[in-house]
């Protein structure tokens, strides 16, 4: 066997490689993309943990205590964050995870007629402010969701709450956007730590469970217990 019979066996093993890698590519390439998912998923949900942990309990011992004093939340954001609202509120209105009675919430992006003859009428920046002011009332709380930070219609939503005397919870991202500027000292911000809004998303959809959870605990925890 010479050099030439080697070269041969090499060249013939190199094609049964290449055409393994090209029968594995079509799986393990986007097996390769869900795994990249799930660890940067999990990276900005530790980072956020850390960075925003404390301020979680504050903002759900915020919603329990104004619940407590009979006050309700109104939740409002965009897309995926119309969404976030309306799971929030049916959360609390219905249960979480415990029977409970349920709990005063009002997602302010499910009313179609009224969303859309205040756009038509006003403007589109005014669809959750709108409602803000015919529903709010002093100690009630906005929870306003934005990944950005930066809707325009979130933002005058903040405004019309310091206007009326509501507090601000803020799920945000990124930076913090123009939400984190304005704020006031009463307002809780809670911003995950991630540039990507898909990210953000599953962040703040893990946030909105954290508060659920421990807002009944502050409830009726010690009801369930005994």
């Amino acid at each position: 066997m010479g050099e030439g019979f080697f070269r041969t066996i090499f060249t013939e093993c190199g094609k049964l490689f290449t055409s393994i890698r090209t029968l594995l590519n079509p799986v393990m390439e986007p097996l390769n993309r869900v795994k990249s998912h799930f660890t940067a998923s999990l990276e900005a949900k530790r980072l956020t943990l850390d960075s925003m942990g404390v301020r979680i309990v504050q903002a759900a011992d915020h919603l329990a205590d104004r619940l407590r004093q009979g006050n309700k939340i109104l939740v409002c954001g965009n897309g995926g964050s119309a969404a976030d609202a309306q799971h929030f509120a049916a959360e609390l209105v219905n249960r979480f995870e415990i029977e409970r009675p349920g709990l005063a919430a009002i997602a302010l992006t499910t009313d179609s007629s009224a969303l859309t003859s205040i756009a038509n009428d006003d403007a589109f920046e005014q669809i959750f402010a709108r409602q803000v002011r015919a529903l709010g009332k002093a100690g009630d709380v906005l929870l306003a969701i934005s990944t950005s930070g930066n809707s325009p219609n979130v933002l005058t939503a903040i405004t019309a709450a310091h206007e009326l005397g509501l507090s601000t919870v803020a799920l945000t991202g990124r930076d913090g956007g123009c939400m984190a500027e304005q704020l006031g000292d009463e307002d809780i911000e809670i911003r995950v730590e991630a540039m990507a809004t898909a990210r953000v998303q599953e962040t703040h959809i893990l946030v909105i469970h954290c508060l659920c959870d421990l807002v009944d605990w502050r409830l009726y925890g010690a009801r369930e217990q005994a």
